[in-house]
């Protein structure tokens, strides 16, 4: 089977688990336990804490670990915001769940008022409309780096000036952008990661939030993280979230380059075979292992049913959405008419693409899959 859902969640690398072994079986205290089998978790939760905070440019003291990337994103926008003393937050309409339902739950029961920066139809955010968004009483704005459906990476350090020259704290997510591209230098003064989508097991992510912000926690009981998130902390989470941090960070340029190559051939070859085919996202700035299509006149699920026939795994986008009969409110927020998005397929690649993920083979098994499922003239 040919796994090509990488954006959804990628495999466990040998490292990674090699790293975090220890802390599953030996070394297996709590760390808030003032005994020597505690302290030696504690160390090495102290030291997963500073190596996260040195990939990400930022202070030790600033990681707040999750339990992955909606928790992270649950606790920036709903902490921020409330511990601010002002009531007005932006996002945009093509976030990921996690960032749009925080935004109507921060509505629906604290009054605060939220505006949608629009995208254009690439999904791209443009300074222009983020300024029009702006009061003199926003809190935050929350932007995701990269799109986890079509790819589109926003201009960071440029929005970043607009809500800084407003007075409001930008909130990154980049679940989906982390270890393929650098997170430092853009400006961001909290950011969101989520370790599986890096190759740790499920259930580690972490919040790296400035440490001039006040933040209101969400979970209350025990006072860890600095008070930030009570609960006994994953050791082995954290461990296994620095490791694939650094190695993703150490690999990042050479990886992205090779991804980026075979992707980009990957959408050549099918908009070349299908006519039906239509990219979606920003043709150029885009996450170097994302390819996601529009079929017009085929359905997207009956595409992805004759793919996995086939043995190629892939998506239709988040699989936070998987199981909603609406189509994508990404691309309805890019302009794709509702028939149309209802087409759509995402492939995405992992670190070290298979051969049998060479463009030119893969785009044909796709046109295949396509042409099989077209309504009979």
């Amino acid at each position: 089977m040919l796994y090509l859902d990488h954006a959804a969640t990628s495999p466990v690398r040998p490292e990674v688990l090699e790293a975090m072994r220890p802390y599953l079986t030996g070394v297996f205290g709590n760390p808030s336990s003032h005994h020597t089998v505690g302290e030696a978790a504690a160390s090495a939760l102290d030291d997963a804490r500073a190596r996260v905070a040195r990939v990400l440019g930022m202070r030790s003291g600033d990681v707040i670990f999750t339990s992955g990337g909606t928790e992270a994103n649950n606790l920036a926008l709903k902490g921020i915001v409330l511990a601010s003393g002002r009531r007005h937050l932006v996002v945009s309409p093509i976030e990921h769940e996690s960032i749009l339902e925080s935004a109507a739950y921060l509505e629906r029961f604290h009054g605060t008022t939220v505006s949608m920066v629009p995208v254009d139809a690439a999904g791209r955010i443009s300074a222009s409309a983020l300024l029009d968004v702006l009061r003199d009483e926003t809190a935050l704005v929350s932007l995701g780096h990269a799109n986890n459906e079509i790819g589109t990476i926003q201009d960071v350090a440029e929005l970043a000036d607009v809500v800084h020259a407003a007075g409001a704290v930008l909130h990154l997510d980049a679940v989906q952008s982390a270890g393929w591209l650098p997170l430092t230098g853009l400006g961001a003064d909290a950011i969101s990661i989520a370790g599986h989508k890096l190759g740790t097991p499920k259930g580690i992510g972490a919040l790296i939030v400035r440490g001039r912000i006040p933040l209101e926690p969400l979970i209350h009981g025990g006072g860890q993280e600095r008070g930030r998130r009570s609960g006994t902390e994953n050791v082995a989470g954290a461990v296994a979230l620095a490791t694939a941090l650094e190695l993703a960070d150490a690999e990042r340029d050479a990886v992205a380059d090779a991804v980026g190559e075979r992707t980009r051939a990957f959408i050549v070859d099918v908009l070349a075979r299908v006519p039906q085919a239509a990219l979606t996202g920003d043709a150029d700035a885009r996450l170097p292992g994302i390819a996601s299509f529009t079929f017009a006149g085929v359905s997207g699920e009956a595409v992805l049913l004759e793919l996995e026939r086939r043995g190629v795994v892939s998506s239709s986008g988040s699989a936070c959405a998987a199981g909603s009969d609406e189509p994508s409110h990404v691309l309805i927020a890019c302009g794709v008419a509702r028939e149309v998005a209802q087409t759509s397929v995402r492939f995405t690649f992992g670190r070290t693409p298979l051969p049998a993920e060479a463009p030119a083979q893969l785009a044909a098994l796709v046109a295949d899959a396509v042409h099989s499922v077209l309504p009979a003239r």
